[in-house]
């Protein structure tokens, strides 16, 4: 069960990262899909200058990243691209300010969460993390 055995609160401290990560990860992606519709979040990605696209690989990398943390599997792994959609976010959100709590949000929520979600590579997927073999033998320390 435990990956650090030396210090098993540091397990339970990645579990409740990794699963409060992967939860409010799921609830943004769903958000974009529900609330703000597909189209309309390309369009919106567009408004920023982005290509439309990103749109679809960040609403893809918040629901299945989301659900990767939430299991546990290759969260390492995960939490790479994660980072790189909170960066986007973070720059984002710049123009509006320091507080989220600013009309349009600003980029304080998305680098706190880009920082925990570095503490999630850092840390691992700690206690009740699913193991799936091939992705352990695969990706090694990533996994």
């Amino acid at each position: 069960m435990s990956i650090n055995s030396a210090n098993p609160n540091a397990d339970y401290a990645a579990l409740v990262l990794r699963v409060t990560s992967g939860v409010t990860f799921l609830a943004h992606g769903w958000m974009k899909v529900s609330l703000f519709t597909i189209p309309g979040t390309v369009a919106f990605f567009e408004s920023l200058g982005l290509p439309g696209f990103f749109a679809y690989l960040t609403i893809l990398g918040e629901l299945g990243g989301g659900l990767a943390l939430i299991l546990g599997v290759a969260v390492r792994a995960v939490s790479i691209p994660l980072i790189a959609i909170l960066l986007g976010s973070v720059w984002a959100h710049a123009g509006f300010g320091w507080t989220f709590s600013n009309e349009g949000g600003g980029w304080e929520f998305p680098l706190f969460w880009t920082i925990v979600q570095g503490v999630i590579l850092l840390l691992g997927a700690g206690a009740f993390a699913l193991r799936l073999p091939v992705l352990d033998r695969s990706l090694g320390k990533l996994a």
